[in-house]
């Protein structure tokens, strides 16, 4: 399989190119493709906890701000948490199909903004989306390229004990949070993965795990020959 010339014909790690000669001492360099990593559950499973320990661990992953009608909790920040817009702004921005996802839960509308997730997964991104139940499907939907995570509490109780601990809930809301769950669990089927949420350190490390495994799919991977 050796040329006269002393090159080895190795087969192209390209699967879209064909065999040819390469140098036996050249160093070969893969590039991970980008792509949109949802992150699904119930209100209170430690979604926004587990994603901003991924956002720390991997700088290869961006953080997709959502847009809701939702007032402003008193630890949020515009444009770092969400985007915060008033219903007549939303529902414009939607007409003019602006989103790649939206839906309204608990009473307040929500949305994934495409330009940008389009964008950061075209420059090679993983391109973290934070969403409700509702939004997950709508993105899969949308994008079945998306690689989808299910975060699940241990308990019920579990939530509840999260959601009084924020204290961001009127009673009347937790309660409305709280009885869509059952129904919200039902939907880890849906999910490529589920994380189970019982233990932090635990779940952020696999969160971890599937996106680095993601990331090593060959059908993602661009080989570059001869590249250090």
């Amino acid at each position: 399989m050796s040329s006269e010339e002393g090159l080895t014909m190795t087969p192209d790690v390209n699967p879209h190119g064909t065999a040819r000669a390469y140098d036996p001492n050249a160093t070969f360099h893969f590039e991970p493709g980008g792509f949109l990593f949802v992150v699904s559950g119930p209100s209170g499973a430690g979604k926004g906890t587990l994603v901003e320990r991924l956002v720390k661990e991997r700088p290869e992953c961006v953080f997709s701000i959502s847009s809701t009608t939702r007032p402003r909790r008193p630890h949020e920040v515009h444009g770092v948490e969400y985007e915060f817009v008033s219903r007549e702004e939303f529902e414009q921005r939607r007409a003019q199909g602006l989103f790649l996802e939206s839906a309204e839960v608990h009473g307040h509308l929500y949305g994934t903004p495409a330009g940008p997730a389009d964008d950061g997964v075209r420059s090679g991104r993983v391109v973290v989306l934070d969403v409700d139940v509702q939004g997950g499907a709508s993105v899969r939907s949308a994008r079945p390229e998306a690689v989808s995570v299910f975060i699940y509490p241990p308990s019920i109780d579990a939530l509840r004990q999260r959601l009084r601990g924020r204290n961001t809930e009127m009673p009347e809301a937790l309660e409305i949070r709280l009885g869509n769950a059952p129904g919200e669990l039902k939907q880890y089927l849906e999910y490529e993965y589920v994380v189970m949420n019982d233990d932090l350190e635990r779940a952020a490390q696999r969160l971890v795990a599937i996106v680095d495994a993601e990331r090593a799919r060959v059908r993602r991977l661009r080989a570059h020959p001869g590249r250090p």
